[in-house]
């Protein structure tokens, strides 16, 4: 959704101040320093040492071709205190800054453009999806990109994104790298990051797929522990697609404020493609959950059908030795007037008979298939 720079109301303050602070951790986060780079005509060199957030405000706006980037790898509350004072940031933004566990969403406020975005990677050992959540702040002539879970995009830990490891670093020396892109300003940035976050999409689903191809031979093969591995992925699908979905509408959200915001025709291509990228990732993530419903299915289908199985053989064994107890059932009644009690191949005759009841109960129940 997008909100225009409007204060909220107070009731709608309040409730987000007890929901957060019910989601606030149990304690900070150790610091780690956050990384920020003066853009000058598209080329970026790093900060000089000490300078504060303020310092990168003011280089951004002494020159229409100078910008500001500032990456935190793990953002804590004096960091955060510092940004919203330098940016005078909303209070509804600070508080979410500080809390984070937020859904994907887009919000203005005034010339700050506010977005919640969630990165995904698999861990394919517990076949299980992580999503990271990045909040990433534009303005004319800055950005800053908060790693909320203290991770980065594919989930290595980002307080690892040194100096050094920021440079060989695949996706952010891209971005780095890329003057061109650079020189279109903060969101340009910003449609960098959700490009690379949508990128990461596919070998989620890559891993997806192959373990579902795995859980579809795993059905077939009668083990009964595939029922669990088919509904804890279906869970990883269902979190896969809150993402996307959400991340569709934020896109969407985006689009709606080109011509509102002028934004470079170069611009909304480059966002157009990302858009293209995540429809086809959120129609494969449909496409899974779809078929791991129909694979649960079968499975249960199958269950059932060699749970009747058993019962036939159940049953048919139980009809084996109904025979011999009613034959001995019927000789074992105490009455004094039986014809055969005193023929001497009475015995015999009861013994035949039941063995005969077994014999021929079973081959009827093997030719039925029931054996």
């Amino acid at each position: 959704m997008t909100h225009e720079d409007t204060g909220a109301t107070p009731s709608r303050r309040r409730d987000l101040l007890r929901r957060r602070a019910a989601a606030a951790p149990p304690s900070a986060p150790a610091e780690v320093p956050h990384l920020t780079r003066y853009v000058e005509d598209g080329r970026p060199s790093p900060a000089p040492p000490g300078a504060s957030v303020a310092d990168g405000l003011r280089f951004a706006d002494s020159a229409d071709d100078r910008m500001t980037m500032s990456l935190y790898p793990r953002p804590t509350e004096p960091a955060v205190r510092e940004l919203a004072e330098a940016w005078d940031l909303h209070p509804l933004v600070v508080e979410d800054l500080l809390h984070a566990h937020q859904r994907p969403k887009l919000e203005r406020y005034g010339d700050i453009l506010f977005l919640v975005v969630r990165s995904a990677w698999y861990v394919d050992a517990e076949e299980d999806v992580v999503l990271g959540e990045f909040h990433v702040l534009v303005r004319p002539g800055a950005v800053a990109v908060l790693c909320q879970d203290g991770r980065w995009i594919d989930g290595t830990p980002a307080a690892g994104l040194d100096e050094e490891t920021v440079r060989a670093d695949r996706t952010v020396g891209t971005l780095l790298a890329d003057e061109h892109l650079l020189r279109l300003g903060p969101e340009a940035v910003a449609y960098r990051l959700l490009d690379a976050i949508v990128d990461g999409y596919a070998p989620v689903l890559q891993g997806v797929g192959i373990d579902k191809e795995q859980i579809e031979r795993q059905v077939f093969s009668g083990d009964a522990a595939v029922a669990e591995r088919i509904y804890r992925l279906s869970q990883e699908v269902i979190d896969m697609q809150h993402a996307t979905t959400s991340l569709t509408e934020v896109l969407e959200s985006l689009r709606a404020g080109f011509a509102k915001y002028a934004v470079a025709a170069e611009l909304q291509a480059y966002l157009q493609d990302v858009s293209d990228h995540l429809t086809r990732a959120d129609a494969r993530v449909r496409e899974y959950r779809e078929a791991l419903g129909q694979i649960l299915d079968v499975n249960a289908t199958l269950v059932a059908q060699r749970q009747n199985e058993d019962m036939k053989k159940i049953s048919g064994w139980a009809a084996i030795l109904f025979a011999p107890t009613l034959v001995a059932a019927v000789y074992g009644m105490n009455f004094e007037v039986m014809p055969e009690l005193h023929w001497a191949f009475g015995y015999p005759l009861a013994v035949g008979l039941m063995l005969t009841f077994s014999v021929v109960l079973y081959v009827v129940f093997k030719r039925g298939r029931w054996m």
